[in-house]
């Protein structure tokens, strides 16, 4: 299946499901000699692993990774790097109750009518679980980019009608601090225990609720992005959409732009005696699909995870109508331990397109 490959020259392609063996990731594209810091490429990991906190699936896995090639004496090697993600604490009998019965709003019909076959066991390969694969590439990916300067940040910047206020994003290091203070991963601390509660109260009431991330860049390199089908903002967005339980994504002034006029929203040039600056960033960092130097920003829209501890009306494989309710370990809002899921994505993205740039011009 070619769906299981990202990026042209810094490009993944990860295996496994939810209840197999592992989870895993081969990168290949990733230049010789970058050190490969695994003690970071593991706290990545930490910040997606379930079973961190009450507003989080209780599942317990210590997402453990394992780098089989591609790094000698602390460096890549030019090689593909494989890594592996043993699962370890998978209940499958928590999904016995689905084996032939569709949950509304998953992946169980589609794949179904798809492949004829499914892995009924939480979903099998379109469970989120695959994601830890993405973060531990993506973790490579922060490294490559870390050597250019770029930095990625992202947090939760809303939980339902939960909002937290606009980032001022010039002091990363500041904001990762205050977010990582928090379970609710988000910067501003007030909303974040509003979130919290919010959360809390949610599943409680055997149900979910949606969210938001928001996704600062600092530091990119103008340039980045191809003219026509490869637009930066495109990448950006076929990245995050690719992220299960995402439903929207939107960059720079976003749907709120289409109802400003054009002397509004056009970015105005500095002239600043170094590279150009813009008065406002309406674009978000990015014009005619490539990067203008500018601070990249977009936000990216959760749904409320599908299974809910209620009985639903479905049918059945045989077209019947039939009736589920959720049972095993879930997330009630998945936005906490998708921030860095995002940050992943958008990493993978840039350190594709840096590549893929330095063959622009002579």
């Amino acid at each position: 299946m070619a769906g299981n490959t990202f990026g042209q020259l810094f490009r993944i392609s990860t295996f496994g499901e939810s209840h197999g063996t592992a989870i895993g990731v081969i990168l290949d594209g990733c230049p010789a000699q970058l050190p490969i810091d695994l003690e970071f490429i593991q706290s990545e990991l930490d910040k997606r692993r379930p079973g961190q906190s009450k507003i989080t699936t209780q599942r317990k896995e210590s997402d453990t990774v394992q780098v089989l090639s591609g790094t000698f004496e602390g460096k890549s090697t030019g090689t593909p790097i494989a890594m592996l993600i043993p699962n370890e604490d998978q209940r499958s009998k928590d999904y016995s109750h689905n084996t032939d019965v569709y949950r509304p709003s998953h992946a169980d019909y589609t794949y179904d009518a798809k492949y004829g076959i499914r892995d009924h066991r939480g979903g099998g390969r379109s469970s989120a679980r695959e994601t830890a694969a993405r973060v531990a590439a993506g973790a490579i990916a922060k490294l490559l980019l870390k050597h250019y300067g770029i930095e990625i940040f992202a947090h939760v910047a809303a939980v339902g009608k939960i909002t937290a206020p606009n980032l001022d994003g010039d002091n990363i290091a500041e904001l990762l601090a205050s977010r990582e203070a928090n379970i609710v991963r988000c910067a501003d601390p007030a909303t974040a225990n509003q979130m919290i509660e919010f959360i809390d109260s949610v599943r409680k009431d055997g149900d979910t609720v949606g969210g938001k991330i928001n996704c600062i860049i600092k530091n990119c390199p103008v340039g980045l992005g191809e003219p026509v089908f490869d637009k930066l903002h495109a990448d950006l967005g076929k990245a995050m959409l690719s992220i299960n339980a995402v439903h929207g994504f939107e960059y720079g002034s976003g749907f709120a732009g289409s109802d400003m006029r054009g002397s509004e929203h056009n970015d105005i040039f500095l002239a600043t005696g170094d590279a150009p600056k813009t008065l406002t960033n309406f674009s978000g960092g990015i014009q005619g699909g490539i990067s203008n130097g500018m601070e990249i920003n977009f936000t990216v829209a959760f749904k409320p995870v599908a299974t809910i501890m209620h009985n639903q009306q479905t049918i059945n494989a045989a077209g019947e109508a039939a009736e589920i309710k959720g049972k095993g370990r879930h997330d009630p809002c998945v936005v906490p331990r998708a921030v860095v899921i995002v940050e992943a994505m958008a990493a993978l993205v840039l350190a594709d397109h840096l590549l893929r740039n330095k063959t622009s011009r002579l």
